[in-house]
């Protein structure tokens, strides 16, 4: 399914379907960008991100970007882009600023159920734009949420005195965080991630602990589990191969994280899913 809309307030939504795909744009509002199935590589500048269906992408007014699908399976990316005014209006309503957004951030609970009936409405064609401007505020509002913990709930946690320093340190992290998100199913090499987020080995280790709660080699385990756990939930592939997929070299260890993790067998997990 493709569809582009363009509201009368001059929001924006749009769909596509697609096994392989390339398209270099320039984002015109603030978007947001989904998948649902699959995942989509994003260049942005320097930086090589993959999105998952478990994740959305933000993207700010002037960002230049390529989108790429190569896929065996049809992989559907849905994409809402915000006005300037509609945007202002929101913050003013809502006494709130938005000084760092654009990297990934985890697709769950309300917000997920929010867009999720939006694409709906559209998919089906529908034609009411006071009733898809409210599901729009409805995705902002809950995307100010996920905001709220994903970045300024980070910013204080990070211990330096200086706000433009915390602002500034907490990009750096989310490059990193963004490397591992990305790269999981890789070799992933501490020296690597650092060098992405420009920063020391001992400085990253040190604040991405205070920003994330976790080192980013737990970090990584745990976005490893979390991609095992869709595919086994998703797919017949046997647990070796799934192993290899997400990065692990050993089936034994992984079948032990995964257990002390979500108190059950890999195995035990696909047949209760």
């Amino acid at each position: 399914m493709r569809y582009s809309k363009t509201l009368s307030n001059h929001n924006t939504i749009s769909a596509d379907t697609a096994n392989h795909q390339q398209q270099t744009k320039l984002s015109g509002e603030l978007t947001l960008h989904f998948i649902f199935g699959g995942d989509a590589r994003y260049s942005i500048g320097r930086r090589e991100l993959t999105l998952y269906p478990d994740q959305f992408l933000i993207l700010n007014k002037g960002t230049q970007y390529t989108s790429r699908i190569d896929s065996g399976t049809p992989v559907d990316s849905f994409s809402i882009g915000f006005d300037q005014a509609f945007l202002r209006d929101f913050w003013n309503d809502n006494g709130y600023d938005q000084p760092l957004n654009e990297t990934l951030y985890p697709f769950k609970g309300d917000i997920r159920r929010h867009v999720q009936m939006l694409k709906s409405y559209m998919d089906e064609g529908q034609q009411n734009e006071a009733l898809i401007n409210e599901s729009l505020r409805q995705c902002l509002q809950n995307y100010n949420i996920i905001y709220a913990e994903e970045i300024s709930g980070k910013l204080d946690q990070l211990k330096f005195t200086n706000r433009d320093t915390r602002v500034e340190i907490l990009r750096r992290l989310n490059l990193a965080k963004e490397y591992l998100l990305s790269n999981y199913n890789r070799n992933i090499n501490l020296g690597d991630v650092a060098a992405h987020a420009c920063l020391s080995v001992n400085h990253l280790l040190r604040t991405f602990k205070q920003a994330f709660g976790q080192s980013p080699h737990q970090y990584l385990v745990e976005v490893r589990l979390q991609r095992s756990r869709r595919l086994l939930k998703t797919t017949r592939l046997p647990v070796n191969q799934i192993v290899s997929m997400i990065g692990f070299e050993c089936a034994s260890s992984f079948i032990r994280l995964f257990k002390n993790r979500y108190g059950l067998t890999p195995l035990k997990y696909r047949a209760e899913s």
